[in-house]
């Protein structure tokens, strides 16, 4: 029996096959790529770049200003998207290929799926070495690419063009898989692209990617329920996992029917609206006193979605019960097992729902419950009092979160790296499920404003501001171009604290001298003046500098009209931070100084690290 084929070239191919890749959302069938971003170079502009010129109609192209920030724009897509949809990022070889590492760690380390493209050099080795070729003294098979090894959930070189053919159908299984979910790269050689093969047709059907929710296994699940029955002191910490599963209402049933409090990591905050009574607010070193107070005497925690990293634990001195048990419910068994947790590897949905029918007569203590809302009712006081108005010249980061969230309520908040992820963590209130949108995982300097991006092309209709530091601006600012190109409209709030002042914070509180954080405490002939206002200004952004917490208020209200990205620059203070709230934090401290100030740090580190957990 002949099978039928179409002849194309290996990128042509490529392109197609993302055009007939589908997902079903809110009961319509929509592509599951929602556009690619390109900065094409000599490994890519004439094979991939030809062949998404003839799928444009089909599928968007956007030219970005730096292939990391375009990496991030695709990554903050999918995560705005609840890793429904994504989107496909191609390179030239060489540098344009790296700049996409760190993004791919990035989305490495949080779960989030995007497909990248980077060119590669020729597999003929006749050109050779080819303009931007990394040799290895000591194997040919080598390329720059290789460095997307260890950050790939899966990874391939393609040096004919019908590998392409399982390559994408793996690709594929993996972006969309909740488990393996994560940064495929396909390294794609340039002269392969080019190369045309007679492609079955059944290749390019459309084919409908549904979410898989895996059911718990019925030991596990016994061990768990069993576990929930005895507990007096339960509190469920809600991860990223909740809303990738879209399980808030299943949360908010659960934590309602058994009086369970609920505290979030930083990828989980917004899993419930921040006035639910039964909402801690945030957990761990930058977590609210509602939540760290239970944690430390919780009997069992229900940790559903989250990789329970150091900050969400407080390097493993945050529980204090000696009998504590922690359930692991996740789609990742690698995660569900952490820390000898009992492992429920379910869906966080499915699991909830299933845990809500089992456990019929149980409930939380009342003492228990009652105590958690009163502490709420606590924190909310500081908090309010941490964000209150201003006529500072130099106000907090904090005094800057109450002004945005005064001005504009139902934002959808971007963030990322630096101190204002630990102050939005315990201040920020949160609405709906993904209101509240922070790279924390990877702590990544430089994803805010390309983060915003994505957001924006995810969400169009939501109103999208991201806060930045003037420190991870300088590192990164070129997509307010794009947004601006592609009318992806975002409000830029910029807090000029002169330096990287969260470092310098920690610099501090571990005995360190004042160094090279601070613009005033680098090595430097003469400080620099920068005008972030004109900056953005030159780039097209709508651009202005207010000097007090009312002026930003204001600012805000006004620039909701305005039809382009807008800049609002604010200088802060760098060494205020809140009080309230907040614990400790494993950084080691040197056993050896000649300082004094670093002396009295490590008895100090000595001493906290008494309180950490093992294993």
């Amino acid at each position: 029996m002949s099978q039928k084929t179409v002849r194309l070239t290996m990128a042509q191919a490529v392109a197609r096959f993302l055009t007939m890749q589908k997902t079903v959302i809110d009961e319509q069938t929509v592509p599951i790529f929602g556009g690619v971003f390109a900065i094409f170079g000599h490994g890519n502009v004439a094979g991939v770049g030809e062949a998404l010129h003839g799928i444009k109609d089909t599928l968007p192209t956007y030219r970005a200003q730096n292939e990391q920030g375009m990496a991030h724009a695709a990554i903050a897509y999918a995560k705005a998207s609840f890793r429904r949809r994504f989107m496909a990022c191609t390179s030239s070889i060489g540098p344009g290929a790296l700049n996409m590492v760190t993004a791919a760690a990035l989305a490495h380390v949080n779960r989030i799926p995007v497909l990248l493209l980077p060119g590669d050099v020729f597999a003929n080795r006749l050109p050779d070495p080819v303009l931007q070729q990394v040799e290895d003294f000591g194997d040919g098979t080598v390329s720059a690419n290789d460095c997307f090894r260890p950050v790939s959930r899966y990874y391939d070189r393609i040096t004919r063009p019908e590998q392409i053919i399982p390559a994408l159908r793996r690709a594929m299984q993996v972006l969309t898989d909740p488990a393996e979910c994560g940064p495929v790269t396909l390294s794609l050689c340039q002269d392969v692209q080019a190369e045309a093969y007679d492609y079955p047709e059944s290749f390019f059907e459309e084919k409908i990617w549904h979410v898989r929710r895996v059911m718990p296994d019925a030991d596990e699940f016994a061990a768990a329920a069993t576990a929930l029955l005895h507990a007096k002191k339960p509190v469920i910490i809600a991860g990223g996992g909740v809303l990738y599963s879209e399980a808030s209402p299943a949360l908010i049933r659960f934590a309602e029917r058994y009086g369970v409090p609920v505290m979030e990591t930083q990828a989980g905050k917004s899993s419930l609206p921040h006035d639910h009574p039964l909402n801690m607010g945030s957990v761990g070193v930058t977590g609210s006193s509602a939540s760290n107070q239970l944690a430390e005497e919780a009997d069992v925690v229900l940790a559903v979605g989250t990789r329970l990293q150091d900050f969400t634990t407080g390097s493993w001195a945050l529980f204090k019960n000696e009998d504590l048990k922690i359930i692991g419910l996740n789609v990742q068994p690698f995660d569900a097992h952490k820390h000898q947790a009992l492992p429920l590897v379910a869906d966080a949905r499915a699991a909830l729902d299933a845990l809500a029918s089992a456990l019929t007569g149980w409930q939380a203590e009342p003492e228990w419950t009652e105590r958690a809302k009163d502490g709420k009712d606590e924190w909310l006081v500081a908090a309010d009092r941490a964000t209150a108005s201003t006529n500072a010249e130099l106000p907090s980061d904090a005094q800057v979160i109450g002004a945005v969230q005064r001005a504009r309520e139902n934002a959808l908040l971007v963030c990322a790296s630096g101190g204002l992820p630990g102050e939005l963590h315990k201040l920020w209130k949160a609405g709906g499920p993904g209101s509240y949108h922070m790279e924390y995982g990877f702590s990544t300097m430089g994803y805010e404003i390309a983060g915003g991006l994505g957001v924006k092309l995810a969400r169009p209709d939501d109103d999208v501001v991201v806060m930045v530091g003037d420190g991870s601006y300088l590192m990164m600012n070129s997509e307010i171009v794009s947004s601006i190109m592609i009318g992806a409209k975002l409000t830029i709030v910029l807090l000029d604290n002169a330096g990287f002042g969260c470092i310098n914070r920690l610099q501090m509180a571990t005995g360190g001298a004042n160094f090279n954080n601070l613009l005033k405490d680098t090595h430097h002939v003469t400080l620099p003046g920068i005008d972030f206002a004109a900056h953005a200004a030159s780039m097209g952004a709508i651009a202005r500098k207010v000097g007090s917490i009312s002026e930003l208020e204001t600012a805000l209200q006004e620039s909701e009209g305005n039809d382009r990205t807008t800049v609002i620059v604010i200088d802060t203070d760098p060494l205020i931070t809140t009080d309230e709230g907040g614990h400790w934090w494993d950084v080691a401290v040197p056993e050896v100084s000649d300082r004094p100030q670093v002396n009295a740090a490590r008895e100090a580190y000595v001493q906290a690290l008494k309180a950490q957990r093992a294993g």
